[in-house]
């Protein structure tokens, strides 16, 4: 086809097809331009700035805020309770109720003052995390240690055993070690 003007737009023909110079609709144009500074401000944001958190940042938030709730909806296990104590907010909640509840025979860093050191490897009734949260809510009351299970609630015991899980293996000077070492 030729323009009105009688010209040709042809720029050149291979095998047999023609070939004109037309200018790219500006629709396309748009889409093109809009495309490269949406891409060149994602790389900026999230790149250079990190001034907000990346689609990696907000996956791994999304898989541990998940991980925290199964943990404290599910049953206790092991898992569940090192899953808690990698959670600040759990760990400073637990501390705020070991330090209003258990200081008096722990000490205010769980060094040891009438009961056992808890930051130590040493353990009188097991170390692992859930023969800690056994520990916490049946009590050893011929050892002078009440039952905190019935007086803390569920939740409560569970969130101070994730802050003891938190700090075993701090060493705290205080109390002699008693009990055996677990690892």
């Amino acid at each position: 086809m030729s323009p009105p003007d009688g010209t040709s737009k042809i720029v050149h023909v291979y095998d047999d097809i023609e070939e004109e110079d037309n200018h790219l609709p500006n629709w396309w144009l748009g889409i093109l331009f809009g495309s490269i500074v949406f891409g060149f401000a994602y790389w900026f944001i999230f790149e250079i700035t990190h001034s907000a958190p990346g689609p990696l940042e907000t996956f791994r938030a999304e898989v541990a805020d998940a991980a925290k709730r199964r943990a404290e909806a599910g049953p206790i296990s092991d898992e569940s309770l090192l899953v808690l104590a990698k959670d600040a907010r759990v760990v400073a909640e637990g501390h705020r109720i070991f330090t209003s509840t258990c200081s008096p025979c722990h000490g205010t860093q769980a060094q040891g003052v009438v009961g056992p050191n808890l930051t130590d490897k040493y353990w009188l009734h097991g170390g692992t995390p859930v023969e800690i949260h056994r520990s916490i809510t049946n009590g050893y009351p011929e050892k002078g240690m009440q039952s905190w299970g019935t007086v803390l609630g569920p939740a409560r015991v569970r969130t101070v055993a994730a802050f003891i899980v938190s700090i075993r293996g701090q060493n705290l000077p205080g109390k002699a070690p008693q009990g055996k070492p677990v690892d």
